[in-house]
């Protein structure tokens, strides 16, 4: 963390401890050069990301002051209460209803999964794409066939390393983005009929690659902040045959919740003592806004029984599709699945993915990703403060793109989509992330795209539309 930073997070500290309230001044610039013996440009930068951030406000002529705290006028909602035990799957045609209304490009994008596509250097990469398609070598057709490129493994296993997970090469292997990745490792530890863990709510994709594989759910109750109950998985395990557990620890979607690392410690040995497996979608942990990105799975403990997911797609390469399987034990097992389905994933695109990440500046971009991110973040919260019903429960995540809302009761959250959608406006709807269907009242926010005159406009009618339904 450089030495800017650190000062921004001692800041943040203070303010979120209490000790700096909403309206009380700063130390100016020259005090904090003074005591700390920085630099005046040091500092500056720290109030201006602290600024950024929605924590602080400069005043003409005053100085910078503590921010009224976003968020804090609305209530945060409850664990979730998932009614029933497991489920057989009936929710693909449901989800894809609703997916197909999100997709068109003049709508009012608070409902996609994806940041706006002008956040990730896509010049940078289209030329580390065009120098693999012309040095391409035909060898290569073979030598990077399952589990796929070296390099690309070497420098992901470098990106474990970083944060604090030995990670072997051979465990690593590449997929067609993410979901494939689920997908395999659902093949490789379940069989139809068999019963999975799932948090609740969760991804719907988790939820659509259980159906097709015949699986049976059983949702756990989760915090939107804190993420999945242990009492409540603990209770799960010992009374059902749970095969594998499907989870998101680190700004889950949709609710944006983070699993603490001492809680994702008592979770791997939980599910140790009763030998099931952990398959952990971890697409979004490098998009933190703290000073340093939570642990993963991998980093926790050392347990072949952990299969971690990850891709590029939500932090450097949209529509690439590439991502990977840090497979433990089942390495062997998911090479073989991934070769009897799809073969390969395609080798150009592993090739200037592993030539970014070793010349391209990814951290650089990261760094400016995230920040951008949390600025985003506070935009919308502030719009939503503003303009919803005062009952409105949000977690404010910190990290991801995602803001989950609890509305009123009497709201329904579908009749809310179509009406949003009549307006060019798309939300996720709260019951495409329930195997029951259940969060009638919630919805899903994208703030991954930049504030614009639309996007407080498209805030503003929801609101309305909100008030409508009451």
């Amino acid at each position: 963390m450089v030495l800017y930073q650190s000062l921004a997070y001692e800041t943040e500290k203070l303010i979120s401890d209490g000790v700096l309230r909403a309206g009380d001044r700063l130390p100016s610039v020259r005090q904090v050069c003074r005591t700390h013996s920085i630099s005046p440009v040091t500092v500056t930068q720290a109030y201006y990301l602290l600024e950024s951030r929605g924590l602080i406000e400069a005043r003409p002529k005053s100085g910078y002051f503590v921010r009224a705290r976003l968020g804090q006028r609305l209530h945060e909602p409850a664990m979730s209460h998932p009614v029933g035990n497991s489920t057989e799957l009936q929710v693909s045609d449901f989800i894809f209803q609703i997916l197909h209304s999100v997709k068109n490009p003049s709508v009012v994008p608070l409902g996609s999964s994806f940041p706006s596509p002008y956040l990730f250097p896509f010049d940078k990469l289209g030329r580390f794409l065009s120098q693999a398609a012309r040095k391409f070598d035909p060898l290569s057709t073979l030598s990077d066939l399952p589990p796929g490129n070296e390099e690309l493994r070497r420098q992901i296993v470098l990106r474990y390393l970083s944060r604090g997970a030995v990670v072997p090469t051979d465990e690593v292997v590449i997929t067609s983005g993410a979901l494939e990745g689920i997908n395999l490792c659902l093949q490789a530890v379940t069989s139809p009929g068999d019963l999975i863990a799932i948090e609740s709510p969760t991804f719907y994709a988790g939820l659509q690659a259980s159906e097709r594989l015949g699986l049976k759910v059983i949702e756990i109750p989760s915090h939107p902040r804190e993420g999945i109950s242990l009492q409540a998985l603990e209770d799960a395990l010992r009374h059902h045959p749970i095969k594998a557990c499907l989870l998101m620890l680190n700004f889950a979607n949709p609710t944006g919740s983070l699993v603490s690392d001492e809680r994702k410690k008592s979770l791997i040995e939980l599910l140790r003592r009763h030998d099931v497996p952990l398959i952990e979608d971890d697409v979004y942990s490098e998009l933190y806004f703290g000073p340093q990105a939570p642990l993963c799975s991998k980093s926790v403990v050392r347990n072949d029984h952990v299969m971690h997911v990850s891709s590029f797609s939500k932090c450097l390469a949209p529509g690439y599709r590439l991502g990977w399987v840090a497979a433990g034990r089942y390495a062997e097992k998911i090479v073989r699945l991934k070769l009897s389905t799809t073969l390969a994933t395609t080798i150009p695109v592993q090739i200037a993915i592993a030539e970014y990440l070793k010349h391209g500046g990814y951290d650089h971009h990261l760094r400016r990703l995230r920040q951008h991110l949390a600025v985003q973040e506070s935009v919308l919260i502030e719009a939503v403060e503003r303009h919803f019903p005062p009952e409105t429960k949000l977690a404010r995540p910190a990290g991801g793109y995602f803001m989950w809302l609890e509305l009123p009761e009497r709201v329904d959250a579908l009749k809310l989509h179509k009406m949003a959608l009549d307006q060019g406006i798309s939300i996720a709807p709260g019951p495409i992330f329930s195997a029951k269907r259940e969060f009638g009242n919630c919805i899903r926010l994208n703030f991954g795209h930049p504030d614009s005159a639309q996007q407080q406009a498209a805030i503003a009618t929801l609101g309305r539309l909100v008030a409508a339904q009451l």
